[in-house]
C-alpha cells in the first residue's frame, strides 16, 4: 500500500472494514468477512506515516466495528429502559467510542515497540491487537462481546483451535490470517515470502479443520430428557403487578404438561423474590418433578436476610435436595451500580428494576441435577469462559439461563447464541440455552444446534429434546487463558527484541 494514501482515505476505509466485521457474526455466520476487514485494516496501518496516525486508523476501525456491533445497547436504554432518546443515543455513541480506544491503544503501542523496522511494528499492532481484545475481557469488570474470536464459531476452520486456546487464541488466529493475507497481497514482497505465508497459513487452517474432529470428552451416562420453556413475557410488562398472577399460571401450566426429566425456565422467569412466592405454588414444581424422577429449574429473585441483598438465582425443585446458583458476574450499570455516587443519579431516567445485585460466590458447584452435573450460568456470565470452567471438571452440562428481550429484535440476542456456542466447543460439554423470548437452543458439545434443537424467537413454546453429558476436560478447561496469553507475550518481547538487534 503506497505511503501517499490520503488520510481521510486511509480512516475511512479502516471505519468501513470494522463496520463490515458485523457480518461475520451470527446470525450471518460469515466467517471469513472479519479476516477481510482485518486484511484492509492491516494495509491501512501499513500506509500510516506515524504512531499517531496508526492509533487514529486503530480507532476509526474501532468505531464500525463496535458501532456495527455493539449499537443493540441503544434499544436496552431507550427501548426498555425508558432513557430520553437523546441520552440513549449520546450514552450509546459514549460508549462504542470507549470501546474504540482498545484497538486504537494496540495500533500505537504496537508502532512504538516497534522501533524502526516496519516488520515489527506491523506484527506488534496485529498481536496487540488480539491482546487488547483478552484486556477487554476483564478490565473494569470486562466486555467480551463481539470479540473477533466468536466470528469463528461453529463453522470455521479456526474454530477447531478453540478446545486449546479459547476465544482469546482464536481471535489472535483471526487477526494474524487477516495481517498474513495483506502482506501476499503487498507489491513490494517476494514470490518466495508470499509462499511461505500462503503455506503458513494452509497450514494453520488445515491443522483447524483436523483438530475440529477430535473427540475431546466422552459420552457419561445415558441421554436426559429436557424441557427448556421459552415464557416470551413481554419486557415492558413483565415487573408488573398485574401481570404475575399470568405469568405464574403460564409457567405453571407449561411445566405440568411436560414429561421430561430436567425442565428449565429462564432468568427472573418468575419475577418476585423467592420468599414472596406461595409454598403452595412451589410444591407443584416439587411434586411434578418428582412423579417423573426429575428436577424443575427456576430462575427467580432471592432475599438474603442474612447479608440484607438480593440474588439473580436459580433454583432446583423436585427429586434432589433443593440447589440454589447466584449469579457472581454481574453486568455493569445493568446489575449492579458501578461508583454509585457518581453514576446513581443517571438510573432517575431508567426503568431497570433489580438493578444492583448482590454477588455470588465465585466458586460454586454444579447443581446435581436429572441425573446431571449441571453447571449454571446466567445469562452476561457466558461471556467469560475462564469463569465457566470453574464448574466444568465436575458438570456434565453447561445451562446458561437468560432474558435476551432487553435487546428486542436486534442482533445482540443471536450474537449471545453465538457466544454460547464457543463455550459448548472450548470445554467440549452440551449447552442448554433458555431464554425468555429467544434464542433458546440446545447446543451439543462441539458447538453446533440443529434446525429442530432452536426455538422460534417471540414465540411462546416449550423446546423438548435430549442431552448427552459428557465427561473429559479440553487443555482450555485445564490452563484456561494463560498459555495463550503468555505465548503473545512472548512473541511480542521477541520481536521488539528483534528489532532493537536487527537495528
Amino acid at each position: 500500500m503506497p505511503r501517499q494514501l490520503p488520510s481521510t482515505l486511509r480512516l475511512v476505509m479502516a471505519f468501513v472494514a470494522g463496520l463490515l466485521c458485523v457480518f461475520g457474526f451470527a446470525p450471518f455466520y460469515l466467517f471469513p468477512i472479519p479476516i477481510i476487514s482485518y486484511l484492509v485494516l492491516a494495509a491501512m496501518l501499513a500506509a500510516a506515516p506515524s504512531a499517531g496516525s496508526a492509533m487514529a486508523t486503530g480507532y476509526c476501525f474501532g468505531l464500525g466495528y463496535f458501532g456495527g456491533g455493539v449499537s443493540w445497547v441503544f434499544v436496552s436504554l431507550y427501548v426498555y429502559g425508558g432513557m430520553p432518546l437523546w441520552m440513549a443515543a449520546l450514552a450509546t455513541l459514549g460508549f462504542c467510542a470507549f470501546l474504540a480506544l482498545y484497538p486504537a491503544i494496540a495500533c500505537w503501542v504496537g508502532w512504538r515497540l516497534g522501533g524502526h523496522s516496519n516488520q515489527a511494528r506491523y506484527w506488534l499492532m496485529a498481536t496487540g491487537l488480539a491482546a487488547m481484545e483478552w484486556v477487554r475481557g476483564w478490565l473494569f469488570t470486562g466486555f467480551p462481546w463481539f470479540n473477533p474470536g466468536y466470528s469463528q464459531a461453529p463453522y470455521s476452520p479456526l474454530a477447531g483451535y478453540a478446545p486449546l486456546l479459547g476465544v482469546y487464541g482464536v481471535a489472535w488466529l483471526v487477526v494474524l490470517s487477516g495481517f498474513a493475507l495483506s502482506t501476499m497481497l503487498a507489491r513490494q514482497v517476494s514470490k518466495q515470502r508470499r509462499l511461505t505465508m500462503a503455506g503458513g497459513l494452509v497450514a494453520v487452517w488445515a491443522v483447524g479443520g483436523i483438530l475440529s474432529t477430535v473427540e475431546w470428552a466422552k459420552p457419561v451416562g445415558e441421554p436426559t430428557t429436557v424441557a427448556l420453556i421459552q415464557g416470551n413475557v413481554s419486557q415492558d410488562r413483565k415487573f408488573l403487578e398485574s401481570e404475575l398472577v399470568g405469568t405464574f399460571v403460564l409457567y405453571r401450566d407449561r411445566m405440568l404438561a411436560s414429561r421430561a426429566k430436567l425442565i428449565v425456565m429462564p432468568e427472573t422467569a418468575l419475577p418476585i423474590f423467592l420468599h414472596q412466592i406461595p409454598k403452595d405454588y412451589l410444591l407443584n414444581y416439587t411434586l411434578h418433578a418428582r412423579s417423573l424422577g426429575g428436577d424443575v429449574l427456576v430462575g427467580v429473585p432471592e432475599w438474603d436476610e442474612k447479608t440484607d441483598q438480593y440474588y439473580n438465582s436459580v433454583i432446583s425443585l423436585g427429586s434432589s435436595p433443593t440447589q440454589r446458583y447466584r449469579k457472581s458476574h454481574l453486568a455493569p450499570f445493568g446489575e449492579f451500580i458501578p461508583l454509585k455516587p457518581i453514576f446513581g443519579v443517571f438510573y432517575q431516567w431508567l426503568n431497570m428494576p433489580l438493578s444492583d445485585f448482590g454477588r455470588g460466590d465465585e466458586h460454586q458447584q454444579p447443581m446435581s441435577v436429572a441425573g446431571q452435573q449441571v453447571a449454571v450460568n446466567i445469562c452476561y456470565e457466558d461471556l467469560f469462559g475462564e469463569e465457566i470452567i470453574r464448574q466444568v471438571p465436575k458438570a456434565t452440562v453447561l445451562l446458561n439461563v437468560t432474558n435476551d428481550a432487553w435487546w428486542g429484535r436486534s442482533f445482540a440476542a443471536m450474537q449471545h447464541l453465538q457466544i454460547s456456542q464457543m463455550r459448548s466447543m472450548e470445554t467440549a460439554r452440551p449447552l442448554l440455552r433458555v431464554t425468555n423470548t429467544g434464542i433458546t437452543a440446545i447446543i451439543d458439545h462441539r458447538g453446533h444446534v440443529t434446525d429442530n434443537k432452536r426455538a422460534p424467537w417471540f414465540v411462546q413454546t416449550t423446546l423438548t429434546g435430549e442431552v448427552q453429558g459428557m465427561t473429559g476436560l479440553t487443555p482450555y478447561t485445564r490452563f484456561g487463558n494463560l498459555p495463550v496469553v503468555l505465548t503473545m507475550a512472548v512473541a511480542a518481547l521477541l520481536m521488539v527484541f528483534l528489532a532493537r538487534f536487527r537495528r
